[in-house]
This record gives structure tokens, C-alpha cells and sequence, in this order.
């Protein structure tokens, strides 16, 4: 599903370019759940925002399933983020002028979907999240847990192929972190591809691999 070869992040500062991603060479297939793992400043989030898209300023080879992402313009990646990627935020990232229902329709108001069908769908995700009680509240009248819950079903809401998550549990309290990462295997168990970042050695285990970042270099892949 992802082919990335040879990637490479600088930074230009002062004394010359600083690397933050080097030699970047990895597959992922479709169903896998694979963990990043590494120090702070590792690199882990940058390669997760590249897979993402939402990074443009890198170097080498990015295929995701039949699109040669490093040769596409900039709207043409956005085209194949929507059809492809939720993502999930360490710091939920919802818009808190907007209810918990509209924060889960903005992802299909992108696509080419009825008002109506989107209405459906939001409504079916809202009850399998077990949220319906919430979809008329802002997220600042939320705990983190439902927060995190609602950044979740807003990523899964159109039915992605790719889920990323950046520590998806960090601002959560244990029993929270548990309910999201159980929700995470269980959409992989249901075909989901997820790519997830974690300091927790735990939640790490919820993955069938397992990669070590240090230094912008891969230190370790483990199966």
C-alpha cells in the first residue's frame, strides 16, 4: 500500500542543513498496524506528516497505493489525502466553534457525498462511537477522553484506507488510552491500515510491527 524510498527533511540553519529524516526506506502493506517509535525529536511525527501529505518540503520516492505522491502538484495530494487518510491528533485538533455532529461531517463535506447521505453517515458514526448524547455540544464542553473520541470518528468517518495517529492516547488517562487504542485494533481487525506514533511500550504491542526512529535514521524494524 506504501512504498517510501530513500526520503530525506532538512532543516537550513545557520551552520548548513540540519537532517531530520535520512534514507527513509520502508513498506507498509494494506491491514498492517505498525507503531513509530523514538526519542523526542526523532523525527517520528515529521514521517507521519509526510505520509500525511501535510508536509511537502521533502526529498526521494513516495507511493501510496497506485499515485506517485512525490510527482503530484500540491491540490493533486490533497485530492489523494481525502480519498485516502484520516488522521488522528494528539491534541484533537476539533473546531471548537463547531458542534461535535459538524466536526464529524467536515471530512464528508469534502467529498462528493448528498447532504443527506452525509447526514447518515455522520448519524451512524455518532452511535457507534456511543456520542449521540454529545453531537450537539462544542468540544470545549468535553472531557479529553470524548474529545479524542470525537477526533477518532471525525477520522474513520468516511471510511479511510489509512489511519494515522499521532500519540493518540498522549493527553489521555490510562483507562482512556485503553478504550482508544482497543477502538483502534478493532477497526484494523476491520481492514483498516494504521500507522500509529507512541511513547507507550504498551500501546505499541497493539501493532503486528514495530519501528525505532533515533536520529532520523531507522534504528530497528521489528515484525
Amino acid at each position: 500500500m506504501i512504498t517510501l524510498k530513500d526520503i530525506e527533511k532538512t532543516y537550513e540553519t545557520a551552520a548548513g542543513y540540519s537532517f531530520v529524516l535520512r534514507r527513509i526506506n520502508l513498506d507498509i502493506k494494506e491491514g498492517d498496524f505498525v507503531t513509530i517509535m523514538g526519542p523526542s525529536g526523532a523525527g517520528k511525527t515529521t514521517l507521519l506528516n509526510i505520509i500525511a501529505m501535510l508536509d511537502t518540503a521533502w526529498k526521494g520516492q513516495y507511493h501510496l497505493d497506485k499515485h506517485a505522491v512525490h510527482e503530484l502538484k500540491q491540490k493533486e495530494r490533497m485530492a489523494v489525502n481525502r480519498q485516502y487518510i484520516g488522521f488522528v491528533f494528539q491534541n484533537f485538533n476539533l473546531l471548537e466553534n463547531l458542534t461535535v455532529y459538524e466536526n464529524i461531517d467536515i471530512p464528508l463535506s469534502y467529498r462528493n457525498i448528498k447532504s443527506s447521505e452525509r447526514a447518515g453517515i455522520v448519524c451512524d458514526t455518532l452511535d457507534r462511537f456511543g456520542i449521540v448524547g454529545k453531537k450537539d455540544l462544542f468540544p470545549g464542553q468535553l472531557s479529553g477522553g470524548q474529545q479524542q473520541l470525537v477526533g477518532i470518528a471525525r477520522a474513520v468517518a468516511a471510511a479511510p484506507r489509512l489511519i494515522l495517529a499521532d500519540e493518540p492516547t498522549g493527553n489521555l488517562h490510562s483507562s482512556q488510552g485503553k478504550e482508544v487504542m482497543d477502538l483502534l485494533k478493532q477497526l484494523n481487525q476491520e481492514g483498516t491500515t494504521i500507522i500509529q506514533v507512541t511513547h507507550n511500550e504498551n500501546y505499541a504491542t497493539y501493532g503486528n510491527r514495530v519501528i525505532q526512529l533515533e536520529d532520523g535514521l531507522f534504528v530497528e524494524n521489528t515484525a
